[in-house]
């Protein structure tokens, strides 16, 4: 059975103020719990007008305290940009506000142009050297654990300390991540929806072949991430896409601009090259009805051997996004922890 996870971007949108999408995120997020999805994951960008979301660590707090049952982490926390002790202790202190619930995600990639990544650590062009070593003492101290032998900060510990921890993953869309992960026996999750999987068949791979067992993971445990959406037919889901193609379109050539809504959109004067490009766009895209989208998420978990889809929508309307998250748990037939929330959300 695949399970189904959400990622979420806290996507600036034209017409509304950026500050209502990390509301949204918090509403979506309990919607996402009702339906039954397993994990809600808070993504990291910084100096953007197109993402709102720029400390998952603080939106995970609020959404963590306001759900019961649903996995919260980050996709991810962009360690480059800051002390692995802190991050340890930021994620143990969301451990202890949901015990046991609190995914820790990491990337190596800034999440932002260079200039913004020194502003933001000014070690920035050499710090995602240090991304191994960092998650080798993110490990040590999530799990309670002394540092290394010889390791100046060996003795320091990552307070609260408590029964669980959250649990780390590594998120990439190379094969970078994908070998950091084998090497440290963590969970691995590709992002699909960056480069519409070119490269995922290898990063699988390199991730299954090099995979060393650790005490938490003896085997290896993969996912993918995707843009997807759904709704009740294909014109509406194709009139809904056309925010993200046109977006899509205009972040290709370096405009990191709010989500237009499919008015905007339908009335943009594409040229004859923008036009082929919008088409390669759809061509690659998840999106229609619930079984015609549920079979082609079905069939690329088969292509990469994994149990378990994270699903990024960015979409103008958020009532259509939520409904598109109804009608995919309804697809893959989620089970909701409250039965009764199910018919409260139809």
């Amino acid at each position: 059975m695949i399970r189904l996870s959400v990622l979420d971007q806290s996507t600036v949108v034209t017409g509304r103020s950026p500050d209502t999408s990390i509301r949204e995120s918090i509403r979506l997020a309990r919607h996402c719990e009702a339906l039954g999805y397993n994990r809600y994951w808070c993504a990291e960008h910084h100096n953007s007008d197109s993402q709102a979301g720029t400390a998952p660590e603080i939106l995970i707090a609020a959404i963590a305290a306001t759900t019961t049952s649903i996995r919260v982490g980050s996709a991810g926390v962009m360690l480059p940009h800051y002390s692995a002790l802190k991050v340890a202790e930021q994620f143990r202190v969301l451990d202890a506000i949901a015990p046991g619930r609190i995914d820790l995600g990491l990337g190596r990639a800034p999440g932002s142009d260079g200039r913004t990544a020194y502003a933001l650590n000014p070690q920035a062009a050499t710090a995602a050297d240090n991304f191994p070593a960092q998650v080798r003492d993110l490990m040590h101290w999530i799990a309670g654990e002394k540092l290394v032998e010889g390791h100046p900060f060996r003795d320091i510990r990552a307070q609260p300390q408590a029964a669980t921890m959250p649990e780390m993953w590594i998120l990439g869309s190379s094969d970078y991540g994908a070998q950091v992960a084998a090497y440290f026996g963590l969970p691995f999750c590709y992002a699909h929806f960056i480069g519409d999987g070119q490269g995922a068949d290898q990063a699988f791979a390199t991730y299954r072949e090099g995979y060393r067992p650790s005490a938490l993971h003896p085997t290896p445990h993969a996912a993918v991430c995707v843009w997807g959406m759904a709704a009740e037919t294909e014109e509406e889901a194709a009139r809904l896409f056309s925010s993200r193609a046109l977006q899509r379109l205009r972040r290709d050539r370096g405009e990191f601009s709010a989500l237009p809504s499919p008015e905007e959109a339908t009335s943009y004067a594409y040229s004859a090259d923008e036009m082929a490009r919008v088409e390669r766009i759809r061509s690659r895209a998840f999106y229609g009805t619930p079984a015609s989208v549920g079979a082609r998420l079905r069939a690329l978990a088969t292509e990469y051997q994994v149990e378990e889809i994270a699903i990024l929508s960015t979409l103008h309307d958020p009532e259509a996004r939520r409904r598109s998250y109804t009608l995919l748990a309804k697809e893959f037939g989620l089970t909701p922890p409250n039965p009764a929330d199910r018919a409260a959300l139809d």
